[in-house]
């Protein structure tokens, strides 16, 4: 990897640029066990540093737009997708993220259903991973996807991240498979269907899940308020 020395020097010596990146999870099945798991969609880079590494979906922020603006617009031109929920994850701004100048990135982070998921445009540059098969990715972008992965898994305590990556009706089983993509380990159906049976959000509707061998089973809705984060932090 070769850069022009002075063109280096003058951009180190530059302020620094500040950029915007998101990570987006959905759930898809697993090639293998054909159970739904954590995936994220990333773009290839097309110009150095790191051409040819995958990296999220982001870019640098205009002068003229907010910062949530700037991420739902890279999000549209790069992937096509326009996430319900789009909120702050936190500013990354290491002192060596670039080779070639000083990069802070504010990332943002959203969920989206498999309909939503479904809907992303895929190309030679643009592809989904499965976010614990990622391998080397542009900058620090491995540490960002940990670090949202972190919230995530955090997040569940509060009730309404999970039903983000669900449609607006499913089973219980379903909702389970959503905490076991996302914490990675499996739960005892039982006490799992239990302790959801008792959540006052959680509603009947009435409705059943059709096409199955086996006794349909009932779908839910959730009622509760929605939302990534519930007190709007932007920070950890």
């Amino acid at each position: 990897m070769y850069y022009s020395s002075a063109n280096v020097s003058e951009r180190q010596a530059a302020p620094p640029s500040l950029a915007i990146s998101t990570v987006i999870f959905a759930l898809r099945p697993s090639e293998s066990s054909g159970r739904p798991t954590l995936w994220l969609p990333l773009v290839r880079r097309i110009r150095e540093p790191f051409k040819g590494l995958w990296a999220l979906p982001g870019g640098p922020l205009s002068h003229d737009e907010s910062l949530q603006s700037a991420a739902a617009r890279n999000l549209q031109e790069t992937t096509g997708l326009a996430p319900r929920y789009l909120e702050q994850l936190y500013a990354f701004g290491g002192l060596h993220r670039s080779p070639t100048q000083r990069v802070v990135s504010i990332v943002y982070w959203a969920l989206v259903q498999p309909t939503e998921a479904a809907l992303a445009d895929e190309s030679e540059n643009v592809r989904w991973f499965r976010a614990d098969r990622l391998g080397h990715l542009a900058f620090d972008h491995n540490a960002i996807v940990d670090y949202a992965l972190g919230r995530l898994r955090n997040k569940l305590a509060y009730g309404s991240v999970a039903y983000h990556l669900l449609g607006e009706y499913f089973t219980l089983a379903q909702v389970r498979e959503v905490y076991e993509a996302v914490l990675d380990r499996q739960l005892d159906p039982a006490n799992f269907r239990r302790q959801l049976k008792s959540t006052p959000e959680i509603e009947e509707t009435g409705e059943y899940l059709q096409g199955g061998k086996h006794r349909p089973p009932r779908l839910y809705r959730y009622t509760g308020r929605p939302g990534l984060d519930p007190d709007n932090r932007s920070t950890p």
